[in-house]
């Protein structure tokens, strides 16, 4: 590392002389609306910082746009292909670029790439469907599904330079991907196999798409993948072919149980591949948005966060979390509208600047981005997920020193 004295003393006089108070500890969650004219809403994807969420407004029909929604301006309406209905399933690192499916003048659905206002038709494989489930950090690779010609689904790998990568299947008839991770190395999702049985897949470039096999049944499919690539998260069946939500690493897939009830899925993972998130039945057979960590197991996030939640509200389903793990979002029953709403939990942890997850800000904080300054970021150091390690990171550990302490 070659970081000078009197640029960290620079640093630190700015933070002080910006007089910037350090973050308390806070936990919120914000019910989004919907757009005008729809009567319900779902979140799919959320920003590194949790100012962006996306997802799709709903009508009774089951159709409308795709929306991305921030503090400052509510519910923004991204609008078609030229048809009536899209969705917005995954967000960049910063917000920017915001993936999904949208319909064209024809009907026909197709993969798309938003930025700056502007609605990107990213083609198929040769056949008239595709749609985009999952964007890079950085924005610059999306993976979905699309159509080739001979109508078979395929998983699909885009970026802006090679177009639309078909990434083939483990010997069946279709494939869809729903993730990559944030170094763009690995994608996971589902295809079929010569049984033709749904399994999840994790494909590398030089390793191809690997089966991961199941629960004791013969379906699976993935959802989620860590920073890199080295854990997967999904759905598989048991012996008993009951739906459970699974974490992958090292070879071995681990169901992580339920709330009280029989099935579980899994939907989201932090960087890190530390927290989980998904929803499962209670004892009582109903969905409930669940959290899941090696040391507390799966929670119901209607038992961690009861003080949130107001005559009668219900977290259903948690479909994707931050990379630090501090934001969950999903979809839920909002009783103060009496209508299905997407949610934003901001659970107040890890707090701004806290590297170590320790909950203090503290100068172990402070060296550990110093260590690790100009290097490549999508790691805790990173704390604005950017790639680098960089004044920014830093600026936010001074910002906030002495949080939690």
């Amino acid at each position: 590392m070659c970081y000078t004295q009197s640029r960290f003393n620079a640093l630190l006089s700015a933070c002080v002389m910006s007089l910037i108070a350090t973050a308390g500890w806070s936990q919120s969650l914000t019910w989004l609306g919907t757009l005008p004219g729809y009567d319900r809403s779902y979140a799919y994807g959320v920003s590194a910082d949790g100012a962006v969420v996306v997802g799709g407004a709903r009508n009774a029909a089951g159709l409308g746009p795709a929306f991305r929604w921030t503090a400052s301006g509510g519910m923004q309406d991204l609008g078609t292909l030229g048809g009536g209905s899209s969705t917005a399933w995954d967000v960049s690192a910063d917000g920017a670029v915001v993936v999904g499916g949208a319909e064209n003048a024809e009907g026909q659905q197709r993969a798309f790439r938003w930025q700056n206002g502007v609605m990107q038709n990213l083609g198929t494989l040769g056949g008239t469907w595709s749609e985009a489930l999952g964007v890079s950090a950085d924005g610059s690779v999306v993976v979905g599904w699309a159509l080739n010609d001979a109508n078979q689904q395929r998983a699909f790998r885009w970026t802006a330079s090679g177009g639309m990568q078909d990434l083939g299947t483990l010997g069946g008839y279709w494939s869809a991907a729903w993730d990559v991770s944030a170094d763009v190395s690995v994608v996971v999702g589902g295809a079929a196999n010569a049984a033709g049985h749904d399994r999840a897949f994790r494909w590398t470039a030089s390793g191809g798409m690997q089966n991961l096999g199941a629960l004791g049944g013969y379906h699976s499919e993935a959802f989620g993948v860590s920073a890199d690539g080295s854990v997967v998260v999904g759905w598989a069946q048991n012996a008993a072919w009951q739906w459970r939500a699974f974490r992958w690493q090292n070879g071995v897939m681990q169901g992580l149980g339920t709330l009280g009830g029989n099935e579980s899925l899994a939907w989201g993972v932090s960087a890190d591949g530390a927290v989980v998130v998904g929803w499962a039945e209670n004892a009582a057979r109903q969905w409930r948005a669940f959290r899941w960590t090696a040391s507390g197991g799966m929670e119901n996030l209607n038992t961690t966060y009861a003080s949130l939640l107001t005559d009668g509200s219900v977290l259903v389903r948690a479909f994707a979390i931050s990379p630090d793990g501090r934001y969950i979002v999903g979809a839920g029953y909002n009783a103060a509208t009496n209508r299905t709403e997407a949610f934003l939990l901001d659970t107040g942890f890890p707090r701004r600047g806290d590297v170590d997850r320790n909950g203090c800000v503290d100068d172990a904080d402070l060296l550990q981005v110093l260590f690790a300054f100009g290097g490549r970021g999508y790691r805790n150091e990173d704390l604005n997920w950017d790639g680098t390690v960089d004044d920014a990171d830093l600026l936010q550990v001074l910002f906030h020193f002495g949080g939690g302490c």
